[in-house]
């Protein structure tokens, strides 16, 4: 029996993930991609207080992809993931004060996580976003500081991974990709890679 990788017409490309996301490199793995990490450091992620707060993420990814110059044979995906609740976008927490603040919020309550993905090449650029609703149950101050002070989310929108203890524990319902929550939404990245 002859194995095919599903992604062979990538083959032609040398594919860069600009991102340092632990979670990301496992799920792109996960689709059988041969990848390389490359990231800029420093890169401006401000966006207008007049962009609609869906266009956020994919407008990020965007800009993060227009950050670099691509060879003729590469391929690069860029991505930014953003939690909106109550119309606040949440990226990353500072420190353990605002992830406390954010986990507060998100307590008991239903939100958005929207990832942006933009894939691009020389000739070529194609974006998109994908949207999860996530709902928590309601959660104690033990149990937030438990959560922050373990497993430390400062490098997670909204200050938590779905795939950890506070996933676990908090999560009562999900509408939508899973991989999604988790930083890439693998089966809408996997529609549009065929494509090129």
């Amino acid at each position: 029996m002859i194995s095919l990788n599903m992604l062979d017409n990538l083959k032609k490309y040398n594919v860069v993930l600009a991102s340092n996301s632990p979670r990301r490199r496992e799920l792109l793995a996960g689709l059988g991609v041969d990848f390389t990490v490359h990231t800029i450091k420093g890169l401006d992620e401000s966006y207008s207080d007049d962009l609609p707060r869906h266009q956020v993420a994919a407008y990020l990814s965007q800009k993060k992809a227009h950050a670099y110059t691509l060879s003729p044979d590469e391929l690069i995906i860029t991505a930014d993931t953003i939690v909106l609740a109550d119309g606040e976008v949440m990226g990353k927490p500072a420190d353990r004060d605002e992830a406390y603040r954010m986990l507060s919020k998100l307590a008991g309550a239903t939100h958005e996580v929207i990832t942006g993905v933009t894939v691009a090449t020389r000739d070529r650029q194609e974006t998109f976003s994908n949207v999860t609703r996530v709902t928590f149950a309601p959660l104690t101050d033990d149990e937030i500081y438990h959560y922050i002070d373990n497993y430390r989310p400062f490098d997670k929108a909204g200050a938590y991974g779905i795939q950890e203890w506070i996933g676990y524990m908090g999560v009562t319902g999900i509408d939508g990709c899973f991989y999604n929550v988790m930083g890439l939404p693998v089966n809408h990245l996997y529609t549009v890679l065929k494509t090129f």
